[in-house]
């Protein structure tokens, strides 16, 4: 019989738009919300709705990453449990350890968990042993020219182009694409640096490159009684050098593909030993349907949003609950997906430059969509300034509609709706995107946006409403009318 601990303050260890999204729930529960925050962050809007919140450093970054920070502000709160949200520590196998060790509850999968699913070798291994099929590829490369050689054999029997990966990577980092045994050459000592920059360690391994594919990924629920349910698919695939645009649930493919996904992902948890909320993602033949395993996410995902609005579920709640000790009791019938469901991030960058974020710039005017199907999780308000030491999301959209055409109707007037006067959107871009044709066929995959440049081509006009509402702030704010003279 597994210990019961309910929970009555939970620290979320994280900023942002899903710092705001988790406190919604713990309050929802009865649960005391405790925020932490960086110096740069003194002002920010998640703040605003804890029930307390503790200063852990100057930053920027660094103390939303240190792990002993969030362990005192927990104490000092007395919080009895810590949510890592996404991104920052949230796959990091010493966060949990360090919160077991001071008799914190952790909301998220355990340490032993995280560290074997966080290194893709070894995740690799262990879904070969429960007969799910992965991409052709090595263990870990040796060092040196041993490695070199490694690869260089691997990408003639299997042929080019081929992936280097980090072992340990995540959230679409510590990937190239290699075209050739001279490309290997070159690029094969830069994902080392690179892998060990990031994560710490440059171990590196080689996957054949499976061209065009789709990125598919099953939502799981795993409880600490063994009871392991999912709740259906996304498709993931629209991408921008592997950081996802837009997600998409359910994904479009043939009922028997979709539930064999589904199966497969259950038994990936299943062999993992797998307990809370995680993702189990793949690639998919666009042609063939054949899919293949690439990798567990053991956290909450950032398109988690249209999952909920299929199913009802939320799970941010479901993920408390599961740390508490309960068992799911989730229906079968409600993981049924009916509809279609978009989300859009809307972030403060140029998509025509690059995506350059637009750090340091002010939100004039802010008015956001409303009506049918839609769904807001942000973080943005008029007189808002984008940071320009984290990322530039200022709020998630998701739409929902009976099908896929109304989704995308909903999706472009919904958009239609925003007024975000200051900083550059990635609006206009997501705008172009709804009316570009194989998009609104449902026909897309991973090369999606290098292969329709045409999306980039979007015109930049300032509406007359948004010229207009920048001057109504202008004389608020300098409380001069220029047209009472």
């Amino acid at each position: 019989m597994k210990k019961m601990r309910q929970i009555k303050k939970i620290l979320i260890a994280n900023r942002g738009e899903i710092a705001v999204r988790i406190m919604r729930t713990a309050k929802e529960l009865g649960i005391g919300a405790v925020s932490v925050y960086e110096k740069p962050d003194s002002e920010a809007y998640f703040i605003r709705l804890a029930d307390e919140a503790i200063l852990i450093g100057d930053g920027p970054r660094k103390d939303y990453l240190d792990i002993e920070r969030q362990i005192w502000a927990a104490r000092k709160s007395g919080a009895d449990a810590i949510h890592p949200g996404y991104g920052f520590l949230a796959e990091n196998p010493e966060f949990p350890a360090a919160c077991e060790r001071a008799g914190i509850i952790f909301v998220g999968p355990p340490q032993g968990v995280i560290r074997a699913l966080g290194d893709k070798v070894v995740a690799r291994e262990m879904m070969k042993k429960a007969g799910i099929p992965f991409i052709p590829g090595t263990g870990n490369l040796s060092h040196g020219e041993k490695g070199i050689k490694e690869a260089m054999e691997f990408g003639q029997k299997n042929g080019y182009p081929i992936m280097l990966k980090a072992s340990l990577g995540g959230g679409g980092r510590g990937i190239r694409k290699v075209e050739g045994k001279s490309d290997l050459m070159v690029q094969l000592p830069l994902a080392r640096t690179e892998a060990r920059s990031a994560f710490g360690d440059e171990s590196i391994y080689v996957e054949k490159c499976i061209t065009a594919p789709r990125h598919v990924e099953i939502q799981i629920l795993a409880d600490q009684h063994g009871n392991i349910i999912h709740l259906g698919s996304r498709d993931c695939s629209i991408q921008r050098r592997h950081q996802k645009l837009l997600e998409i649930a359910p994904a479009d493919l043939p009922p028997t593909v979709r539930q064999a996904m589904c199966e497969a992902a259950i038994a990936a948890a299943r062999q993992a030993g797998y307990v809370n909320a995680g993702t189990v993602e793949f690639l998919v033949d666009s042609e063939t349907n054949e899919y293949w395993f690439m990798e567990v996410n053991t956290r909450l995902q950032v398109e988690h949003t249209v999952t909920e609005e299929l199913t009802g579920v939320d799970i941010v709640r479901e993920q408390i609950r599961i740390a508490e000790g309960h068992e799911i009791d989730i229906p079968a019938e409600r993981v049924q997906l009916h509809g279609k469901a978009i989300q859009v991030r809307i972030n403060a960058e140029d998509p025509k430059n690059h995506f350059m974020p637009e750090g340091g710039k002010t939100v004039e005017v802010y008015q956001s969509p409303g009506g049918p199907g839609i769904r807001l999780d942000g973080i943005v308000y008029q007189g808002y300034k984008i940071p320009t030491e984290y990322d530039s999301l200022m709020v998630k959209m998701t739409v929902r509609g009976y099908d896929w055409e109304q989704t995308i109707d909903r999706l472009k007037r919904a958009l239609l709706g925003f007024l975000i006067v200051g900083p550059k959107t990635t609006i206009p871009f997501y705008l172009s995107i709804c009316d570009e044709p194989d998009f609104k066929k449902g026909k897309f995959d991973t090369g999606y946006i290098e292969t329709h440049p045409g999306i980039f081509d979007y015109p930049e006009v300032e509406r007359e409403i948004a010229k207009l509402a920048k001057l109504v702030a202008e004389i608020h704010v300098k409380k001069i009318n220029p047209f009472a003279y």
